[in-house]
C-alpha cells in the first residue's frame, strides 16, 4: 500500500469521528465510553493549526479517509509548547497494514518543523498493539498511572510514553 497524508479538511471531520467512534466499544484505545458527535469535535478540529498542531488524514485509493494523526498541546501552558501529544486512529479496514508505522514515522520527522522537541503518547496499559508500535520507534515509558481509568467497572492503567526528537 502506497501511503501519503494531507492536512485534514473540515469536510473530513465526519470520517475522523467515525474512525474514532469505531474504537470506543473495544475499550482499548479511548477513555470515551460512548460515541461522540461531529458537532462535539468542531472546537477540537479548530485547535489543530497546521503551523503548530496539524491534523493529518490518510486516504485510500478511492479517496476515503482510512486513518488520522493529530498533534495536540500538552498541558496548555507556554513552557510546554515544545511538547506535543500524538494520537493515531486507523479505520478497521486498514489496521495491521503499516499505516500506524507510516504515520508515526512521518510525525517524528515532522515534529522539529513545528518546533516540537518532545512527543508523547498516552496509551492504555492493556493496548498491547499501540504500546508495541511506540516501543518500535524508541518511545520510553515515562510514567505509569495505575487504575486511573475505569471502563465497564474495570480499572485500567494509563502509560505515558515519550521521545525526544529535537
Amino acid at each position: 500500500m502506497s501511503l501519503t497524508h494531507r492536512l485534514a479538511l473540515i469536510a473530513d471531520l465526519p470520517a475522523i469521528v467515525a474512525i474514532y467512534n469505531s474504537t470506543v466499544a473495544s475499550r482499548e484505545v479511548t477513555a470515551d465510553t460512548y460515541p461522540i458527535t461531529v458537532e462535539s469535535r468542531f472546537a477540537w478540529f479548530a485547535e489543530h493549526d497546521p503551523a503548530r498542531r496539524p491534523l493529518w488524514v490518510v486516504d485510500d485509493a478511492r479517496g476515503h479517509v482510512i486513518g488520522w494523526l493529530s498533534y495536540s498541546n500538552f498541558y496548555g501552558r507556554p513552557a510546554y509548547s515544545g511538547t506535543a501529544e500524538l494520537s493515531i486512529y486507523i479505520d478497521e479496514s486498514a489496521r495491521g497494514k503499516g499505516l500506524g508505522r507510516y504515520l508515526l514515522t512521518e510525525a517524528i520527522a515532522f515534529a522539529p518543523r513545528i518546533a516540537v522537541h518532545t512527543l508523547l503518547g498516552f496509551i492504555f496499559g492493556h493496548n498491547v498493539a499501540s504500546l508495541a508500535l511506540f516501543d518500535r520507534f524508541g518511545f520510553a515509558r515515562w510514567a505509569e498511572m495505575p487504575g486511573v481509568a475505569t471502563l465497564d467497572g474495570i480499572e485500567r492503567d494509563l502509560i505515558i510514553l515519550g521521545k525526544r526528537v529535537g
